[in-house]
């Protein structure tokens, strides 16, 4: 797969160890997008973003006058933006379902990765860590029906998935083999894109040294 850029007055603000910030960076790369990435840490913000983001949170996306403040709808943009390689389904169904599944990801994956992180309570982190290792091995038989998560093609559903399975060794989070062999695979699949690749940030990479 070929990254071509493509001409972007974009600035993205990015925090380099967060999975939302990571999701959109994904899609930036699939794209080809020529964009300023500005790793910022989340606890200093900048006066350039706080004075336009009124949640002072990251990611923030800047495209010349139009600034987002939020994962989803950055990605949905940039997919609308840059139309090629698509990465929603065509058709109205097609396209709710995967909306449906990048907020069933929200609820079932992403707010247990965040109480992991977040670190809060050691009973927290343990409980969290314990269902999102149980609902990873019920849910990897899915990954054997076809080639991308419940689709033939790569989607954004893919690009909020891959920032989670990424962190598992970060998480503290260790799945059976013989149990997920086929989310193993799809790992493997979506690790070795050429967008994955060129998505990392330094602190990412050193998630899985």
């Amino acid at each position: 797969m070929g990254v071509v850029a493509k001409r972007s007055s974009m600035t993205f603000f990015s925090d380099p160890s967060s999975h939302y910030s990571h999701r959109v960076r994904i899609v930036l790369a699939e794209k080809g997008v020529t964009v300023e990435i500005k790793e910022v840490d989340s606890e200093t913000l900048p006066t350039e973003l706080t004075d336009i983001n009124p949640y002072h949170s990251l990611p923030t996306l800047i495209d010349r006058e139009l600034v987002l403040y939020e994962p989803n709808v950055m990605m949905e943009y940039l997919d609308e933006r840059f139309p090629h390689p698509p990465l929603l389904p065509v058709y109205p169904v097609a396209r709710a379902e995967s909306r449906l599944f990048i907020h069933r990801i929200q609820k079932d994956w992403c707010d247990l990765v965040d109480t992991i992180v977040a670190a809060k309570t050691k009973e927290g982190v343990n409980r969290a860590r314990k269902e999102l290792r149980e609902s990873l091995i019920s849910t990897s038989a899915i990954f054997s029906e076809k080639p991308y998560f419940m689709s033939e093609e790569f989607t954004l559903v893919d690009c909020c998935v891959a920032p989670i399975l990424w962190r598992l060794p970060s998480l503290g989070i260790e799945l059976p083999e013989k149990q997920v062999k086929p989310m193993l695979e799809y790992m493997d699949k979506l690790f070795e894109r050429e967008s994955f690749q060129v998505s990392l940030s330094e602190a990412e990479r050193e998630m899985r040294d």
